[in-house]
């Protein structure tokens, strides 16, 4: 069987057979096939099917035909558009909602640790543009679900928030009035009801975590982590600057 390599995303090794995708096993992806198979049931058509394991071990999930990023840069138009960033918001909305209720299986394992509770949600943890599938001008679903794990609604959302608005961004805050009309446009299209001041909060304390997680483990001789050492630079300058940015970029726009 001829395996074709997939670029993109942040994860490495997954190849294409026969139109599955094969890709590592860590100890967390029994669970997280759980949650995908969770997701299938309740009809939720835009994330990867789990198909268990192959003969090496490896996990086998579904193949979302469409455009990703992948090596390109700059990105395509696709990722700065105001109607794909509305509908990644609908798109997390619609995961939280079905996740609220997930039961785990016994054993439950995350990649970020952590376990299930009251109040949480499963987000995709990495629902970034590098990760996104798109038909056009249609958000097919997202990629990658190994680092999904319980979380509440807005950090899952102010993960999002960073690289879609974008609150980080190589250079700086250039534009504030326009980022803070596509946070909104974002935040509405979830139908985010709680206080948007204390949603600023959610962002830059998401953005220091990230960015803790990719040093520890670049410390520990992860060469994938090591690669996003710029990344992690770019998240806590971005942890900084959302800091100091004036109230009123936080206050929904008066209709």
């Amino acid at each position: 069987m001829s395996e074709t390599t997939l670029p993109g995303g942040r994860t490495t090794g997954a190849v294409l057979i026969d139109g599955i995708v094969h890709k590592p096993a860590a100890p967390s992806t029994p669970t997280v096939h759980a949650l995908l198979r969770h997701l299938e049931a309740a009809g939720f058509d835009a994330a990867p099917r789990a198909l268990g394991f192959d003969e090496q071990g490896r996990q086998m999930l579904t193949y979302l035909p469409g455009e990703m990023i992948g090596d390109r840069f700059p990105w395509p138009a696709w990722a700065t558009s105001d109607a794909m960033l509305a509908q990644v918001g609908r798109w997390l909305r619609r995961l939280h909602d079905l996740t609220a209720g997930f039961v785990p299986p016994a054993g439950e394992q995350w990649f970020i640790g952590g376990t299930m509770g009251p109040g949480l949600v499963v987000g995709h943890q990495d629902a970034a543009p590098y990760n996104a599938v798109v038909d056009g001008d249609r958000l097919v679903g997202f990629y990658d679900w190994d680092t999904a794990g319980p979380s509440t609604r807005e950090s899952d959302l102010a993960f999002s928030a960073l690289p879609w608005v974008p609150l980080a961004a190589p250079d700086g805050f250039t534009d504030p009035a326009g980022r803070s009309r596509r946070l909104h446009l974002l935040l509405d299209a979830y139908g985010y009801d709680g206080d948007r001041q204390v949603f600023a909060e959610a962002v830059p304390k998401r953005a220091r975590r990230q960015a803790t997680v990719i040093r520890q483990m670049a410390g520990g001789g992860d060469p994938a982590a090591t690669a996003l050492l710029p990344i992690a630079a770019l998240l806590e300058k971005a942890a900084t600057d959302v800091e100091g940015l004036p109230g009123d970029f936080w206050s929904p726009p008066v209709v």
